[in-house]
This record gives C-alpha cells, structure tokens and sequence, in this order.
C-alpha cells in the first residue's frame, strides 16, 4: 500500500487524492469521522484501471475548509459541489460510516445524482437528537476530549475499539495515523453532526443498484441492523464480511476490493449496458 503514490490537489476548497484516466467512469469514496481521503488508496489504486477513482477529504479533514456550520445535510451540499468541481458526472459512489449519511442525504436531493451506490458500515438513522442512547454514544466519544485528551492520543484506542479479529497490519497504522491526524474540533463538529439523522423512510425511494456491505463485527453499524436496511433498498445486494468490525476496507481490504470489483462488474456493468 505505501509503495502507490496517488495524485494529491486542491480543487477550490477541497482537497482530495486521485489516479486513473479522467475519461473513465469516476468511481468516488467518502470516509468517515476519523478517516482521510487516503484511507481508501488500496481502492484508489486497484480500481484505477478501469475507473478515475477519487477520495475527498471531508470538510475540516486534510486539506479540506471546514464548514460554518457542519450537519449531515451541509455536508452533503458541500460534496454535491465536490463532484460539480472535479467534473465527477453520474459517479458512482461508495460512502464509509458518516459518508454513507452523506450519498444517502444527497439521494434524498438528486436520486439520479449517481449510477450506483455502495454503503459500507453506515446507518438509515442515528435518532433523536435528545436521545438518551444518543447522547450517551457521543459522550463516550467527546468526553476524553473534554478531560484534556487529545486525537494523538485516543487513536490508538479509538481504533482498536472500531476493528474485529486479525484486521490487516498495514491498514490498522493508516488507520491510527488518520485518526490521529483528525483536529479535535473537526471531530466534535462531525460526532455531533450525526444526532437527529434520520433517512429511514427514503430508503425505498434509492433507485440505483446498491451495495450494503458489513462486518460481522461492527458494533457501530452491526450487521443486524445493516441486514434490515438493505432488505429496505429495492435494488440492495447485501455482504457481510465475517470477523470484520467497522473499518472492513483497512481490515480486510483484498475482500473489500473483491465485493466492490463483482459488484460494478455485474450490477454497475449491466447498468450501463441499459443505458446506453
């Protein structure tokens, strides 16, 4: 993974890391609250191939300007001007955790904005805002902060907390590094973004084939409740990844690349092929 080097730029007020012919379909990924656009270089680079593949870094991450004012609805605005800035047309679209919210917000919007999407490891809703469960998540999460600690030195716990059984070497110290690299005001902007986020009822609405993918150990998004959404989305093919926890693209990142490549191979393909 190191040895790859993809294209690193700012467009405007995002930044984002990138590689493959810009004439290829584009194929981007959104990660979540404690990644970076080069969590995804493994995907970056097997899919270049076939497909200009392109990683943001989310508001207030990497390079990228924060937002004035960070919800899960602005975040989606701001990645519909991402696309519209790096020419990224009809893309298909792989959201991890908090940008799985994100392309599911944005469909909400513009169903037809994507010809395909993939939700890796997110949620249709993180509930009332006054929640106690809720309140109790983000408490666990912002309090170290709040007592003094830092992001460089949570990562290593926050990390561990995320993966299952025998994640890959290479891809828990990318991990650790983003997580760590993340300002603790970006992460406490994008923690508390999630209260009150609620897509359930549009779920049937997403009219594009789609990929729900899981690990069997994720106790952020468990299967269970993946399982269901996907049993809500009329186009949904679903996989579990078993013995993965949250972050199934760093642990297992040969199997995730083998999902999404059969994926876009059959559903996307086939797509295309009707379209044309």
């Amino acid at each position: 993974m190191a040895a790859f080097q993809p294209m690193k730029t700012r467009d405007g007020r995002f930044s984002y890391e990138a590689a493959g012919d810009l004439a290829l379909p584009p194929l981007v990924f959104l990660h979540g609250i404690g990644g970076a656009a080069r969590v995804w270089r493994d995907q970056i680079e097997y899919f270049s191939d076939r497909y200009h593949t392109i990683a943001w870094d989310m508001p207030g991450y990497g390079g990228s300007a924060s937002l004035p004012r960070v919800s899960i609805a602005t975040l989606a605005d701001a990645f519909k001007n991402f696309l519209q800035q790096v020419g990224a047309a009809r893309p298909i679209l792989v959201g991890h955790s908090i940008g799985g919210m994100i392309v599911q917000q944005l469909l909400t919007k513009d169903p037809a904005i994507s010809i395909a999407v993939v939700l890796a490891q997110t949620s249709p809703a993180f509930g009332k805002a006054d929640g106690e469960w809720q309140k109790s998540f983000i408490d666990a999460r912002l309090g170290p902060l709040d007592r003094g600690a830092t992001m460089v030195s949570l990562a290593p716990t926050l990390v561990r907390e995320l993966v299952g059984d025998d994640p890959d070497f290479s891809g828990m110290e990318l991990a650790r590094d983003c997580m760590a690299s993340v300002p603790d005001a970006t992460y406490r902007a994008t923690m508390l973004a999630l209260l009150g986020f609620d897509q359930r009822k549009a779920l049937k609405d997403i009219a594009v084939p789609t990929l729900v993918v899981s690990g069997s150990k994720d106790k952020n998004a468990p299967a269970s409740m993946m399982t269901k959404m996907a049993s809500y989305i009329p186009s949904a093919t679903y996989v579990e990844v078993k013995g993965a926890g949250h972050l199934v693209n760093l642990e297992r990142p040969s199997i995730f690349n083998a999902t999404l490549d059969r994926f876009l191979k059959n559903s996307v393909a086939a797509t295309r092929v009707t379209a044309s």
